[in-house]
């Protein structure tokens, strides 16, 4: 267990092409095989390639736990049958216009939380897919909680500017410590640079060694990195 440096297409934004669970890995099927057996390694995880409604920024347009998935309205079906052919998960196709779910939900295996712009009807589907609570939140005064904070089984960290009321709503939700950081050289949206789960996590290439210590800390793994 560790904290590991890496790319993926050349760009330090892992957060934005990868999708992360204590079981799953959701990366490019254009990504090189190496990235695909160094998350298979590092994060005692099975890769599952695929793109989302056609696009490689798995990261940003869907959220899953160990119990399910948010997918866009986009999501094509055999992408949906990939996924399905791979892990035993919940799937849940959200019917709106919006697609980035991955930006707009935070959630590991005890709770979530999601944009308050989210309607009530969302925020059920959210939760019957999940197998969790979903709450309505923001995180350092802004809605998009997915790309402000990378959550765990074990942590959370997110934007340095987060405020102490959103932090006991994290906490309380999730159930896991929360901590404060930036990723890839002083990037405060978090979750574009940083994934992980309960074995690892791997961030951008361009993290310094105290942004490293602090994620280490917040997701309470072995401060180690490569």
């Amino acid at each position: 267990m560790g904290i590991f440096l890496s790319s993926i297409f050349g760009s330090a934004s892992i957060g934005v092409y990868s999708l992360v669970t204590d079981q799953v890995a959701i990366v490019p099927p254009q990504a090189p095989e190496g990235i695909a057996k160094r998350f298979e390694e590092w994060l005692k995880v099975k890769v599952v390639r695929t793109t989302i409604g056609e696009s490689v920024l798995a990261g940003v347009l869907a959220r899953a736990n160990s119990k399910g998935i948010i997918l866009p309205h986009c999501a094509r079906e055999e992408e949906i049958k990939v996924i399905k052919s791979a892990v035993d998960l919940e799937v849940g196709v959200m019917e709106t216009k919006r697609t980035a779910y991955g930006n707009l939900i935070l959630a590991n295996d005890r709770g979530a939380v999601a944009d308050l712009r989210l309607n009530k009807r969302d925020i059920l589907k959210i939760e019957e897919t999940l197998g969790v609570e979903a709450v309505p939140a923001e995180i350092a005064g802004l809605p998009y909680v997915g790309s402000l904070a990378t959550a765990t089984n074990r942590g959370i960290l997110a934007h340095p500017l987060l405020k102490e009321e959103e932090r006991k709503l994290l906490m309380e939700t999730l159930k896991v410590p929360v901590d404060v950081g930036t990723v890839n050289c002083g990037i405060p949206y978090v979750a574009t640079g940083l994934v992980g789960n309960a074995h690892g996590s791997v961030t951008g290439f361009m993290t310094t060694g105290p942004e490293l210590f602090i994620i280490g800390q917040a997701l309470d793994v072995v401060k180690e990195y490569e």
